[in-house]
Parts: C-alpha cells; sequence; structure tokens
C-alpha cells in the first residue's frame, strides 16, 4: 500500500474513533458483529448482481491500482524519451528503433505497439486510430472498476439503514425486556454507522482514487499518442518537446530538463 493511502485511512478512521474516544465513548461499544454482517454482506451481494463476473474478476488487480504507488516514467520524463527517439530517428531513419524496441524489457506496452507500428511503416492515420482505439477501451474498463465503487458507496449507506429497521423490529417484540434495550438500540443505530462509514471513508474514496489515477493515465496516453505521430512525422526534437508541454502541469516543467533544450 502507498504511503499517501495508508495516512489518509489512518486520518480518516483515526479521526472518528478519537472524536468518539474523546465523547467519553468506549471502542468496544463500536462493535457489532451482527450490524456489520447485515451492512457487509448486503453491500457485497447488491454489488455481485449489479455487475457481470468478468467485472468483479478485476477488483483485486484493480485495489492493487488504487493502493500501490505506481512505479515508472513521470510526464516530464516520457517527454525527454520521446525526443531522445525523436533525435535518433532523424538521424539514422525510423528502423533505427527497431532494436530500441526490442531490447528493452522496461518499455510501456502501449509506447512499444505505438512504435513497431511506426517502424512496419503503418500510415499514420492508421496508427493514431489503433492506439486511440486501444487507449479507449483501457479507459472504459477502468470506469467499470469505478462504477464497482461508487455503487458500493451508494448501496452501503441503504444496507445500514436496512440494519437498523431489521434491529428496531427485534426490538419492538421484546420491549418488556427493558434491561437489554439499551445495548439492542445500540447495536441498531450501529448499522447506519457502519454504512455510512464504509462508504465515505471507502468504497467513494477508492472510487474518486481511481477516477484520478484513470485521468492521468488518459493524458499519458493522448500525449504518447502526438508524440508518436510526431516522431513518424520526422518533427523537429525540440518542436516535439514544445507540442507536449502543454501536457504537464507547472510542478511537471520543472522537472523538464533545460526545459526542453539541447
Amino acid at each position: 500500500m502507498s504511503i499517501s493511502a495508508l495516512v489518509s485511512l489512518i486520518i480518516g478512521f483515526g479521526a472518528m474513533f478519537l472524536g468518539y474516544i474523546l465523547g467519553g465513548g468506549h471502542l468496544l461499544g463500536l462493535i457489532s458483529p451482527t450490524s456489520l454482517i447485515i451492512v457487509i454482506g448486503g453491500t457485497i451481494g447488491a454489488v455481485a448482481l449489479s455487475f457481470p463476473p468478468r467485472v468483479l474478476k478485476r477488483l483485486p488487480g484493480i485495489l492493487k491500482v488504487a493502493f500501490t504507488s505506481k512505479k515508472g516514467k513521470d510526464m516530464a520524463e516520457l517527454i525527454e524519451y520521446f525526443k531522445e527517439v525523436s533525435i535518433k530517428t532523424r538521424k539514422n531513419g525510423l528502423l533505427s528503433i527497431e532494436d530500441t524496441i526490442s531490447n528493452d524489457p522496461n518499455i510501456d506496452p502501449f509506447i512499444k505497439k505505438g512504435l513497431q507500428l511506426v517502424v512496419d511503416g503503418v500510415e499514420p492515420q492508421t496508427v493514431r486510430s489503433v492506439l486511440e482505439s486501444e487507449a479507449y477501451m483501457t479507459s472504459e474498463r477502468h470506469k467499470e472498476g469505478i462504477a464497482v465503487f461508487e455503487s458500493a458507496g451508494g448501496y452501503s449507506p441503504t444496507m445500514g439503514i436496512i440494519g437498523t429497521v431489521m434491529h428496531l423490529v427485534e426490538i419492538m417484540g421484546s420491549l418488556e425486556e427493558t434491561s437489554t434495550l439499551g445495548p439492542k438500540i445500540g447495536a441498531a443505530f450501529l448499522a447506519t454507522l457502519y454504512g455510512i462509514w464504509t462508504a465515505n471513508l471507502l468504497y467513494l474514496p477508492i472510487g474518486s482514487r481511481l477516477k484520478v489515477i484513470n485521468k492521468n493515465e488518459e493524458q499519458q496516453y493522448e500525449m504518447t499518442i502526438e508524440a508518436i505521430i510526431a516522431i513518424q512525422e520526422g518533427i523537429n526534437p525540440n518542436t516535439l518537446v514544445e507540442k507536449l508541454k502543454s501536457y504537464l502541469s507547472a510542478d511537471e516543467l520543472k522537472n523538464l530538463k533545460n526545459g526542453g533544450e539541447e
């Protein structure tokens, strides 16, 4: 798990628990297995019914993306990489990068596919079409994963209310047992609490985090496509850098070595 994700979870849940304790509560009072089963189990069931198995099977991988730091080149480093490729192809021709494509084990598969199409002599319009289609389908798959967590964030509070109502029904049937009313009422409201907690501290934040990751990847794909087409068309390396700078944030521009100058 990435440090930022771990710290965020600690702050979110820690603030809730700390506030509860400072208000005079005891942590054991927040434990209700029956309420937890109703809320978590009900949410899982609703989500499983909402999405096909092919989407649900990808959830472990989706969670890994959300909670691990993705290692790789940032946008500024990618521009430097494409500049080097552009310089090489202008000096030695497009076929000169074939060895680079084949022998670099760390090359991004999307970049590799695009450059291989260029080396194979595919028309620029076709190269763009193929890469845009792949980028689009990748984004759509990511959006399916995002939708799972957004749905869970919608179902979870509802399951909490259902759990509360179920407990209250039980309470109404045993009002004569006054000594047990307090714990039972507490357990009833814990169901609602669990539903709201999991929705707003887990499911919805994970969905939002995945949206940001997907948006960044879309921008990277778009920049990669523009860079590959520019390399194929033989654009001057410095002009290529200037064209790709528009995809960078202010901080990323600072990381771009020498401002794109040779």
